[in-house]
């Protein structure tokens, strides 16, 4: 299971800048065959696990933020209690993990209602579970969505971003959504590149109508599609999970200014011990290391911090992980 050289790159590169573009679309912008792209997309999808997922907003499909959820386990049970943990209907993504805890979680439930039970009763009663911290999601400031290879060249990017539709609106513009929109959010978070009729089918609507719930959808980013393959086939094996505790007042800007670091995968000011959390994505632990004295040791409005390498991903997204 591997990428086989920069054409594969190329392709995810051009999925991520325009998940939802045609595969002819994207041969003409990397100036190959058709044939050649969709035989590439193809065998990336079966042996890579590549998938275009909606990354649906968080008040799309809950009444409550997600909950950042740090565990520590009985020492040798992290990797079975990560998997128990999987299986949680609200598990949005789970790794296990050394450093600050053995395993980190991303959960989120649905309703308000069932947050209490979730984390009171449902999680602690995990085997193996010794101790569980939570930080609560208040806004998210970078997301896998936003995430890129840097491979491709202007004229390249501009004939996919050509593709995307203009977005307008808050970002998290989900609040009143009908039963239609609802019904076609869900359908494009399992896959990010259903077609109209795909999604008619799904929802028991006309594509006609299909199609102009999924233009709103995405022109308001209440669903952002995503390219979901794991980073270490694209050359980043390390990723990490930093914790950052910020002087009162600081949080925003500290997390608006690592949100636009090229490492960045995913950015958000937490509640809880810590004020933002930052995941990561580097080639080596040398870049790790720039990272850390340089990049963050530059910043203001830092007073603590604490760094997690991620072992093995179990789910992301609710998508089970290839990698062990």
């Amino acid at each position: 299971m591997a990428l086989r050289g920069g054409g594969d790159l190329d392709l995810v590169a051009a999925l991520q800048v325009a998940p939802r573009a045609s595969l002819r679309v994207i041969a003409d912008a990397l100036g190959v065959s058709v044939s050649t792209v969709s035989r590439r997309y193809q065998r990336l999808t079966e042996e890579c696990g590549l998938k275009v997922l909606g990354q649906v907003s968080w008040s799309a499909l809950s009444e409550t933020h997600p909950q950042h959820v740090w565990i520590t386990t009985v020492p040798g049970t992290a990797d079975r209690v990560a998997e128990d943990i999987a299986e949680l209907p609200e598990a949005r993504f789970v790794a296990v993990t050394t450093g600050e805890a053995d395993v980190f979680c991303i959960l989120h439930p649905e309703r308000r209602d069932q947050l209490s039970d979730l984390l009171r009763v449902r999680l602690p009663s995990v085997g193996g579970i010794v101790a569980t911290r939570a930080e609560i999601g208040l806004a998210a400031h970078r997301t896998g969505a936003q995430w890129r290879l840097e491979r491709l060249s202007p004229s390249q990017l501009e004939a996919l971003r050509a593709e995307v539709p203009p977005a307008g609106g808050k970002p998290d513009g989900a609040s009143g959504l009908t039963t239609d929109e609802l019904g076609v959010a869900r359908v494009l978070g399992r896959d990010g590149r259903a077609s109209a009729a795909d999604v008619a089918r799904e929802v028991g609507t006309s594509p006609s109508t299909a199609y102009r719930l999924i233009r709103a959808l995405l022109t308001r980013r209440v669903v952002v599609p995503r390219v979901d393959i794991e980073p270490t086939l694209l050359g980043y094996p390390l990723e990490v999970v930093v914790s950052l505790t910020a002087v009162p007042g600081q949080a925003e800007e500290l997390a608006t200014t690592l949100a636009r670091h090229p490492s960045a995968r995913y950015v958000a000011t937490v509640g809880g011990r810590a004020s933002v959390l930052f995941h990561g994505l580097f080639t080596h632990e040398t870049a790790l290391a720039q990272f850390l004295t340089h990049d963050l040791g530059a910043l203001p409005g830092v007073s603590a911090s604490d760094l997690s390498v991620i072992l093995r991903v179990v789910t992301r997204y609710w998508a089970r992980g290839r990698t062990s």
